[in-house]
């Protein structure tokens, strides 16, 4: 039988088939991520690129939904010098505590930077911890385990505005008991919600009681998938149980600690819902607040929005950047 007999029993895929067969393991990962690439560039890259042309267009100049000519970094240089615009989308802001930037009286967006961060570092250190520490106690053999498990997870369900509301009306005087007992310890003022800084605190304690869940489960996963034979060899050469848990739990379970880590980072960072379902974002303004203000607030300003949205995005880029540096060489991880 000929070659081209052959070739034309197998169809006329048979080249492309050859042509896959003889990639190397590399190009053919890569080929297989080319469907994924595209799916992530059409939901993600372009609606990116778009915001950030938006964000060097002016604001408004014939109406009050209508972006203007083309500005270059105006709209960038605005936010950071506290523009006038910026600034009418939020003359209702009343920010009060001890916070250093609530009594400088620096522009909008450093105050919103300064929120956002704070709130996204306490966040991802608090969840990680109390998530470690549940997640080591569901990796345990007991009785019950199967609805502890549940139990940790019932926090996590909770849709965000049942969240806010349920922290908001705990810390109302007249209605929650919050209030009263944080006032009576000395932690709180008599209306903690018309507090900046009070209500960031709640906001992180509503946080921390939902998200810390999420974090046990992916920690969770990374605990099941240690080898349980490296116990009875640790527990034979005469390991405590903090050697144990240094010399192989902790490094083991790291790379998931890590990924759990980098998703609570960029949730953390695009905060909104919590905060106006429970404080508002005129109490704890974040830079998602500064969004859905510039884009639905009374005077539509669609330019300077988007460059607070792609500034938030860059910053969140820079997060991700470093987690990736920082811990590419950890053993058995991800990156």
């Amino acid at each position: 039988m000929s070659t081209e007999t052959e070739r034309h029993e197998r169809g006329r895929l048979a080249p492309v088939v050859d042509w896959m067969e003889n990639l190397s393991e590399a190009a053919y990962a890569y080929l297989l991520l080319i469907p994924a690439f595209g799916l992530l560039t059409l939901i993600a890259f372009y609606p990116m690129i778009s915001t950030f042309w938006m964000s060097l267009l002016e604001d408004q100049t014939r109406g009050a939904e209508t972006l203007g000519g083309f500005v270059g970094l105006e709209n960038y240089i605005g936010i950071l010098t506290g523009d006038a615009r910026l600034a009418r989308q939020f003359l209702d802001v009343q920010l009060t505590g001890s916070f250093p930037f609530f009594e400088l009286g620096v522009g909008f967006f450093q105050q919103a930077l300064f929120v956002t961060l704070s709130f996204a570092i306490l966040n991802v250190i608090f969840t990680t911890l109390i998530g470690f520490g549940q997640a080591l106690v569901l990796d345990k053999d007991f009785r019950g385990r199967r609805w502890v498990r549940v139990a940790v997870i019932i926090p996590w369900a909770v849709p965000i505005v049942i969240q806010g509301m349920i922290f908001y009306l705990m810390f109302q005087p007249t209605v929650g008991f919050g209030a009263d007992v944080m006032n009576a310890l000395g932690l709180f003022s008599a209306t903690p919600l018309a507090s900046s800084q009070d209500s960031f605190f709640i906001l992180l304690i509503a946080d921390v009681w939902k998200t810390s869940a999420f974090m046990a489960l992916l920690i969770l996963a990374g605990l099941q998938s240690v080898d349980r034979s490296l116990y009875d060899v640790a527990k034979v050469s005469g390991a405590s149980t903090w050697q144990r848990f240094k010399l192989i739990t902790f490094p083991l379970a790291l790379p998931a600690v890590l990924v759990a880590m980098l998703f609570r980072t960029m949730d953390a960072m695009r905060v909104y819902g919590l905060i106006e379902s429970t404080a508002g974002c005129t109490t704890v303004p974040s830079m998602t607040c500064m969004v859905i203000e510039g884009m639905f607030g009374g005077t539509r300003i669609y330019g300077t929005a988007a460059a607070v949205a792609f500034m938030t995005a860059a910053i969140i880029g820079v997060f991700i950047s470093i987690y990736i540096v920082k811990f590419r060489g950890q053993e058995g991880g991800v990156y």
